[in-house]
């Protein structure tokens, strides 16, 4: 009986193990889980911390006796150390403390990423008995709703204003904390440009959270009045003093494990893989957060996202059992709430698609979500990337009010970057329309229009 392990109990670990049980009920399917929370939704803790989503066993997208349900076995509390790839076998570190080697006929690797420290002085040091947290695990959540429960902070300083620093600054306002966040570029949420940045920035401050941005952070130290967040703010020595600290800079490929097997490194120091989930080592496979990703305008890029280790994983599981399957590429969409607004991206922005040489032009569009005279309206503003030379869409970001539906607009952008739409083509798109959700142009094509009419300046629509 072929035995296929799979090691990460999360989205890319998961995935395989399920597709593989669904193509093959036969086969011997062990997932090898560091902790003892296999299949859990770490994009919903924040919610979590608002009180939305009680108790924190709902974050699970599968109990563990769902998923020992599908025939896989569990290995729950066990920490994978070393492949022996000629050998075909892995060894793992088991709850007890001791080793033992377990023999695979195929290996998929999904250990995802860590949390990036950002070369911050003192964070290595600290703990969250200390007031200091990360939000990476289900174990980080633990330790920061202890915290919140026993020392009932009432300040907090927020390091990094990406998507999970955004929505944890809600949630602590939400718990009703004082909420400092710092960012070091020049505005919030940098995956937008500045124009669209500014306008989650207006409503984090609406809220009562004081943003500072171009703030780097180079240390944490705690001190008699709390822990001082130290580092520059424009070039300027920059002090700010708090109760809490949670630091949420990014993540970093956890590549330890494939590494010292020989795996390759490339972009972002994310495991090489090609498009069937090959690592090149021979039956190692790879997926998820710690692996490069093919993005179909850029090509190999480091870019994680839980929505494409779904996908890699699911790839990984059946080509392990021999299919043939190929990851048919990211675009890069995301999606977050702040508060009542929305912002979103898909594709490339402006200096993305300069840098990977292509002919681009951005231009700035606002429409609103349904025709004004129903009851409600509110305008959802856009920014459009094209090609000039033939105008093909590259990209799109938007920003609206919660209810205007910008993650599904999002997603119609989504949909014709990977058809390789042209902006006149989204023009030609049946999408559907009533006044109290639309228009007969829906928003999404007049803004594509307000590209072409920028490039044409002539032209009467």
């Amino acid at each position: 009986m072929t035995h296929l392990i799979a090691i990460g109990g999360s989205d890319a670990g998961i995935s395989a193990a399920l597709r593989a049980r669904e193509l093959d009920p036969s086969i011997d399917v062990t997932v090898v889980v560091a902790d003892e929370y296999p299949n859990f939704s770490i994009c919903g803790i924040p919610y979590y911390f608002t009180g939305e989503v009680a108790p924190w066993q709902s974050l699970a997208h599968r109990t563990s006796a769902d998923l020992e349900a599908t025939g896989m076995s569990l290995r729950l509390n066990t920490f994978a150390t070393g492949i022996d790839v000629a050998g075909q076998r892995l060894t793992v570190r088991t709850p007890d403390g001791g080793t033992e080697d377990i023999g695979y006929d195929e290996l998929i690797v999904g250990t995802g990423a860590l949390p990036s420290h950002a070369g911050i002085i003192g964070l290595d040091q600290l703990t969250p008995t200390d007031g200091v947290h990360v939000i990476h695990s289900m174990g980080d959540t633990f330790a920061l709703d202890r915290d919140l429960e026993q020392r009932q902070p009432s300040s907090a300083i927020i390091v990094g204003a990406g998507y999970v620093g955004l929505e944890m600054a809600e949630a602590f306002t939400v718990r009703g904390l004082q909420v400092t966040q710092l960012q070091r570029s020049p505005e919030v949420l940098s995956t937008l440009d500045p124009e669209l940045g500014t306008l989650v920035h207006d409503e984090l401050t609406a809220h009562g959270i004081d943003v500072i941005t171009n703030t780097t952070v180079t240390g944490i130290q705690k001190t008699p009045a709390g822990l001082t967040v130290t580092g520059t703010r424009d070039g300027q020595a920059f002090t700010q003093t708090a109760d809490l600290v949670l630091v949420v800079v990014g993540v970093r490929p956890n590549t330890e494990l494939l590494e010292q097997a020989g795996a390759s490194l490339g972009a972002g120091r994310a495991v090489v893989v090609d498009e069937w989930m090959r690592t090149g080592l021979p039956h190692v496979w790879a997926a998820g957060d710690g692996i490069i990703t093919h993005h179909r305008l850029l090509g190999p890029t480091y870019l994680p996202l839980g929505t494409t280790a779904h996908k890699q994983g699911r790839i990984a599981g059946e080509n392990a059992l021999g299919g043939d399957r190929r990851f048919a590429g990211s675009v890069g969409t995301q999606v977050v709430k702040v508060f009542d607004l929305i912002a979103a991206r898909t594709g490339l922005r402006d200096h993305e698609a300069v840098a990977a040489g292509l002919a681009s032009s951005t231009v700035t569009a606002a429409a609103d979500d349904h025709k004004r005279y129903y009851p409600g309206a509110h305008t959802i503003q856009f920014r459009i990337t094209a090609d000039t030379s033939d105008g093909r869409l590259l990209g799109a970001q938007l920003v609206g009010r919660r209810g205007t539906e910008v993650a599904k607009r999002v997603d119609t952008f989504a949909t014709a970057l990977y058809a390789g739409l042209t902006i006149e083509q989204i023009s030609e798109l049946d999408l559907s329309y009533t006044p109290p959700l639309g228009s007969p142009w829906d928003a999404v094509q007049v803004a594509t229009q307000a590209w072409s009419t920028a490039q044409r300046p002539a032209l009467v629509r």
